[in-house]
Formats: structure tokens, sequence, C-alpha cells
């Protein structure tokens, strides 16, 4: 539809932010709900990024999403972070207030969540142990939403071991610490495993890891979404074990911030991801 003076606006804060699929993807839900609003990509150095936070109100915005490599910066410059986002270590969402106040979310682990839900409504998660690949920040919000969600054991191995063992002491629960050599061997008894590192990601070093001790019916993730299908995707799935894609944490991530902003909750449709994948061009 065609913006007009009163367009509600939000956008993407981040640097670089060219390759950021969230203006396609808000894009996509302001067209389909007919609502007069913007959401536009702003590439902010990190030595600009709080004063261009604090702009955001001066500018009429609703809100931002925050990228790298400012998700860990963005945690001190809001006015106020709910209690997910400081467990986490991160905001990812932006909310501008009435008075101009600045409050700010992460929405990673709902979106994770949320597409286990969807891609594999039987899963339950108290049902046995997960196995995480990798330390990150995505790693750190799949961790504290899976000790939400009532898992009871989960497993954390990454390259570098001292940054696992960092994230553990962090976060608690029932987080314990494997050597990335004994990768294969932690999947011994696991009702899922979830890829939250970059390997395997189209123009990264493969992800190398046995799928031998990994019982039939441990459901398995990649976060990662390009390729849409990973070769761990691709070799759980030729086992016969249920797979999720990685796409789906990246559209349902967005599903708050887009309520907050533009007062209509959307929905990830169909859709909603052949527009993604054409965009991906892998439609």
């Amino acid at each position: 539809m065609t913006m007009t003076g009163r367009a509600k606006l939000a956008g993407v804060m981040g640097w670089p932010v060219s390759h950021s699929l969230s203006p396609v993807l808000h894009g996509h839900w302001l067209d389909s709900l007919g609502i007069d609003g913007a959401y536009v990509p702003l590439p902010v150095a990190p030595e600009n990024f709080a004063e261009a936070l604090r702009a955001l109100a001066k500018m009429g915005f609703r809100g931002v999403n925050v990228t790298v490599p400012h998700k860990e910066a963005a945690l001190a410059a809001v006015d106020a972070a709910d209690a997910l986002a400081r467990r986490i270590g991160a905001v990812n969402t932006v909310i501008v207030g009435d008075d101009g106040k600045l409050t700010g979310t992460n929405t990673d682990g709902f979106g994770f969540l949320e597409n286990l839900k969807e891609g594999a409504p039987g899963w339950n998660p108290a049902a046995g142990p997960a196995v995480v690949l990798g330390a990150g920040g995505a790693a750190r919000a799949v961790v504290v939403a899976l000790i939400d969600a009532g898992v009871p054991d989960i497993r954390l191995t990454n390259r570098t071991r001292d940054r696992a063992e960092r994230m553990a002491r962090d976060l608690g629960g029932p987080v314990t610490v494997h050597d990335w050599d004994d990768r294969g061997a932690a999947l011994a008894d696991a009702n899922l495993l979830v890829n939250t590192t970059t390997l395997g990601m189209t123009g990264k070093d493969p992800l190398v890891i046995s799928l031998d001790a990994l019982p039939g019916a441990a459901l398995v993730n990649d976060i990662v979404y390009a390729p849409l299908e990973t070769e761990l995707l691709a070799a759980a799935r030729a086992r016969g074990n249920p797979v999720v894609y990685g796409l789906g944490m990246l559209l349902h991530q967005a599903r708050p911030g887009f309520e907050a902003w533009f007062g209509t909750p959307p929905q990830v449709t169909p859709d909603l991801r052949a527009h993604i994948l054409a965009h991906l061009g892998q439609g």
C-alpha cells in the first residue's frame, strides 16, 4: 500500500546491514496486512550505535531490530531490558515507548521454540537430553529457551571449550560441557540435536559430525538457513530422524517486534516462506 505522512516506522540496525532479510520479511507483512508503515535498514557503525539508538524517538520510530555487532551493546544502551534479555546478555528487539523510553528484549529463543513447535509439534522437551553445538550468542538464546522449556539435560559442545564453560557457569541449570572431539559420543540417548554454529553455512567450513550414536527418533535442527537444507539436516533425514529447518526461527523471532511496533500480530504463512525463499534464490 502507499505510505502516508502518518506511517509507522521501524527498522533494523547493524554494521553492515545490507545482508539482512528483516526488511524483506517485515515489508511482506506490512503489504499483506495493509498497514501504513515502513521497515528500513539502518547501517550504524559501532561508535555511533548508542547515539543512533537514542535518536529513534526523535525521528518518530516505534522501534528497531538489532543485529550484529550491536546486540550486546544494545543491552547497555536501552533504558530498560527485560529479564530474558539480561539472562541472554543481548538485545535484538527495541521498543520505543510513548514517553520515548527504550525497552529491550530478546526474541531469538522465542523464535527457536516456535519453529520447533511448528516443525515438530509432537516433540516433548522433557523427554530427554539436548545437544547444542556452539557457544556464541545464538547458542546462549537457544540454551536459555531449552532450560525454560524443561529440558532435563543440556550438553554443550564448542570448538573453544573455555567459551562453553563460561556459558554453562553463567546460565546454570542442567548444562554440562563436552569436548568438541567428543561431540559424536555426546549424542547417545539425545532427544534433540541443535547446530547453532556457522559450520555448514554457504561459504563456511562444513560441519563434521558422526550421527551414529544419535537415536533414530531424536529431532535435529540447524539454525542455519542458507542453504535451507544443510548437510547436517540432509544426513539426519537420510537416516530417518525428524528434522526442522532453520528458516522458521528467523521468521518467528520477528513476530513479537512487528506486533509491538505496528499493532497487529503477524502470521508465519506458506506465502511468507515462499517470498523469503525466492529472495534467497531457493524458491
